[in-house]
């Protein structure tokens, strides 16, 4: 036994992380690499990414010191029209066959102790070189809905983590419940410190709207048209998108002539770790889209919440996201079909009368919500590599 524990301190574990390339899959993955550095020493552990190839994942990724490698990566995608239909067959028959053969070599030379698999379509090459290899697969579903990935190689998964208590598509013997992991750094400031660090004033009641990690120009709409109503109640924080920020921004100077109306107002491309923090602790209400990472990151800060659905998104998971969410009472779900900025405008107002609705909506969040998800995952996996 001795000689085993031994073995086990010299021991130098190499793990390999896949993810589709999205804030909503990148930041998950980000969570649980930072609990799994905790857990073991940094001499003893070999990091490595492995997905497409974009500025988000690189900008994490070398921040935490994990060695990332790129492939090639392709998605089918739904909707109709030359278009799609030409970029289905290049990814179909040429960039995932080669990311498949580019994830072959990466993984024959770094031969890891495991593949831990977030889903998305930049997943699809490591997962399935990984399973032709027979390297063990740990896989986390975010969404109420299992996805293409989690659907095709369900079978040959070694655990599938789940963020919903209810997830269709897996059966619930080989499913565990632990929630979606959310980076602590956004989580735990104070109110007044968040506002003063963003120049909110204190007393005012404040909207914090998401995109996304790369915004959404029809919520940048709605807000937009319902502007100059809202600020008469609100300040707000709004996250617009890196590609729309020029946009919107001269849209709000056309709109917004009042300086101080246009004080209340703080626009940002995109909010870092640092200030996504403040902004959940400075908001009284979060406006944002369904996927999975903002719906447990909101219920981890304890914030109400109207959440709009992207329609498009894949099974319409974000409709089911939101909807299981909602059945906790911690949120409202608008659809876009049946929103106009007057709704909009209407209804945010409406939940602050009586303010009680907005506190049993935070209590509510709080009791949802899995604050330490990334850290059993993380546990999980450390007990894999030692036992």
């Amino acid at each position: 036994m001795s000689e085993i524990m031994e073995e086990n301190k010299q021991k130098k574990y190499r793990v390999v992380f896949t993810g589709g390339g999205t804030g909503g899959h990148i930041f998950p993955l980000l969570a649980i690499i930072r609990e799994l550095k905790k857990l073991l020493p940094a001499e003893h552990l070999d990091i490595h990414y492995i997905g497409p190839k974009d500025s988000l994942s690189k900008e994490c990724m070398e921040k935490e010191g994990v060695s990332i490698k790129y492939v090639l990566t392709g998605k089918i995608r739904n909707y109709k029209g030359i278009d799609a239909t030409f970029q289905n067959f290049i990814d179909v028959v040429f960039r995932v066959p080669v990311g498949i053969i580019q994830s072959f070599f990466y993984l024959y030379f770094l031969t890891p102790d495991f593949i831990f698999s977030k889903g998305g379509h930049g997943s699809f090459p490591v997962t399935l070189t990984g399973k032709l290899f027979q390297i063990p697969i740990f896989f986390h579903e975010s969404d109420a809905v299992l996805g293409r990935i989690g659907r095709f190689f369900k079978n040959f998964f070694s655990e599938v983590f789940s963020s919903f208590p209810k997830t269709e598509g897996v059966s619930s013997e080989k499913m565990l419940v632990v929630g979606n992991p959310v980076r602590k750094e956004v989580i735990g400031e104070g109110r007044e410190e968040g506002r003063e660090a963003l120049g909110i004033g204190k007393e005012n009641q404040v909207l914090l709207v998401l995109g996304g990690s790369q915004g959404s120009e029809r919520i940048n709409e709605l807000l937009l048209g319902s502007l100059a109503g809202l600020l008469q109640d609100f300040e707000i924080i709004h996250q617009c998108g890196q590609s729309n920020f020029k946009a919107v921004k001269n849209e709000v100077d056309a709109v917004i002539t009042d300086e101080d109306l246009k004080g209340r107002y703080h626009l940002y491309p995109f909010l870092d770790e640092k200030k996504l923090r403040s902004a959940y602790a400075s908001a009284d209400l979060i406006i944002s889209r369904a996927g999975s990472g903002s719906i447990f990151e909101i219920a981890v800060n304890g914030r109400a919440s109207i959440f709009i659905p992207l329609p498009e998104a894949t099974r319409n998971h974000q409709v089911k996201n939101a909807y299981q969410y909602a059945s906790f009472r911690a949120s409202v779900v608008l659809e876009e079909d049946n929103i106009t900025a007057h709704f909009f405008q209407g209804k945010v107002k409406e939940l602050f009368s009586p303010i009680d609705q907005i506190k049993n909506m935070e209590k509510n969040a709080r009791s949802f919500s899995r604050p330490r998800a990334g850290e059993i995952i993380a546990s999980y996996l450390k007990e894999y590599l030692t036992q």
